[in-house]
């Protein structure tokens, strides 16, 4: 009767202490990410009005991801994204538009990505020289 007993207890301890190695394994919750973070306009002309580039966001996790609110460091940048949440393993894209109005010479501008998938901010940036 004793040894039943430990067998089973053997068994049970095994098969709880499997389950909870293989859920250390699986990334839990939602994950940003993008495939490039970094956007060169290269030389534009002020003249011709405003450009825009689309960043490709992925959520690489295990839960939905939710992007709560996107700033950029200058309001001469307008980010434009969906509030719908992007399900694990899919995409989404954030377009950045860029008004060069008065403002001549090199520039860097960042985009701060703020959502469930990481503490703090998922940095974008777009970079150029206006004519």
């Amino acid at each position: 009767m004793m040894k039943r007993i430990a067998l089973l207890l053997s068994l049970l301890l095994l098969f709880v202490g499997g389950a909870v190695a293989q859920n250390k394994n699986k990334s839990t919750g939602a994950i940003i990410s993008s495939p490039a973070t970094d956007f060169d306009f290269g030389m534009i002309k002020e003249a011709n009005g405003k450009v825009s580039h689309t960043f490709t966001i992925k959520n690489t996790g295990s839960a939905p991801l939710v992007i709560v609110n996107i700033t950029s460091s200058c309001g001469c940048t307008e980010p434009e994204y969906s509030r719908e949440p992007i399900a694990p393993g899919k995409e989404t894209k954030i377009k950045i538009t860029f008004d060069p109005a008065g403002r001549p010479g090199p520039f860097v501008k960042n985009i701060a990505v703020y959502s469930n998938g990481r503490d703090g901010a998922f940095t974008l940036r777009i970079k150029g020289k206006v004519e």
